[in-house]
């Protein structure tokens, strides 16, 4: 944002998931990737069964681990390895899940990512004093009910900040 450098995050809405004294994680939720959501459970040997995630896309969750998927999804459910981020939505990274969705269409609302944004122990603090990210409250409406093109400027309206209007410029008086 403000005092980004990296091209990773350059116009990217992440989604912090967990942030505690080891550190943080989040999934970039505005970066679709070239694949939709068949293709990838195919590569993982599940046969998609359901046309409703036909056109769904598969989105860059961020720079670290990219041949790993993580499903963003609501309701928390009751999968094999789930993290409750708050809110009424849960972030899994098992097989399952996926299973699941390509048969019984559960969760109804998802985003399966391919990749994480992850921060050592300190490390968001810093970016953050540095003027290197904007914040605001997690709103899953902005994750689950709009497309990917609108939810930065969503979620930066809730700032009351028009994105057009955004300098990649910090002042400091």
């Amino acid at each position: 944002m403000p005092n980004m450098a990296d091209p990773n995050f350059a116009r990217s809405l992440t989604y912090v998931c967990e942030h505690n004294e080891q550190g943080a994680l989040g999934l970039i939720v505005n970066r679709p990737l070239d694949m939709a959501l068949p293709a990838l459970l195919e590569r993982v040997n599940i046969a998609p069964a359901l046309h409703r995630f036909q056109s769904m896309p598969v989105y860059f969750g961020g720079p670290v681990q990219t041949d790993r998927g993580f499903v963003l999804h609501r309701p928390v459910g009751d999968w094999q390895a789930t993290l409750d981020v708050g809110g009424g939505v849960g972030l899994t990274s098992s097989r399952d899940i996926l299973q699941s969705v390509a048969s019984l269409g559960e969760p109804a609302e998802i985003l399966v990512a391919l990749g994480y944004a992850g921060w050592a122990a300190g490390q968001l603090e810093w970016e953050l004093s540095q003027n290197a990210w904007l914040t605001v409250v997690a709103d899953p409406e902005v994750v689950f009910a709009l497309p990917a093109e609108e939810r930065l400027a969503a979620a930066l309206q809730r700032l009351g900040v028009d994105f057009a209007r955004l300098s990649d410029v910090a002042g400091h008086a």
